[in-house]
């Protein structure tokens, strides 16, 4: 199991969330990463094969977020999207992978013709 970080720091200018551990790794992801990354069921589906790319989420902000016991954080997004619970082990898995999973989101949305840019 991940530990807790040991700072995680909301930048509303950039509008990135930066998060570090103990062990040194520190990572910025925006807000739009971690929008279309949430670990919700509205997101991720209930299995394989249900994921809902997530389009239009360029410009989303991130209103509030919330520690969820001693294991998470939750996060209030501008578009109305607040159920995903962000494990520290999932914040950290986000950050480590971060450029293989963008890609692998940039991929989906060409092939879908979709935009990361709000209608």
């Amino acid at each position: 199991m991940t530990e807790q970080p040991t700072e995680i720091t909301l930048h509303q200018q950039s509008r990135e969330l930066e998060i570090a551990f103990a062990d040194g790794l520190r990572n910025k992801l925006s807000f739009e990463f971690l929008r279309v990354n949430s670990p919700s069921a509205e997101v991720r589906g209930h299995g394989i094969g249900q994921e809902v790319l997530q389009v239009g989420k360029r410009n989303v902000n991130v209103l509030n977020i919330e520690p969820v016991g001693s294991y998470a954080i939750k996060i209030d997004f501008d578009d109305g999207h607040d159920t995903g619970l962000y494990s520290w082990e999932y914040l950290r898995h986000l950050g480590e992978h971060q450029d293989q999973i963008w890609q692998g989101y940039l991929q989906r949305m060409k092939v879908a013709g979709a935009s990361r840019d709000p209608h």
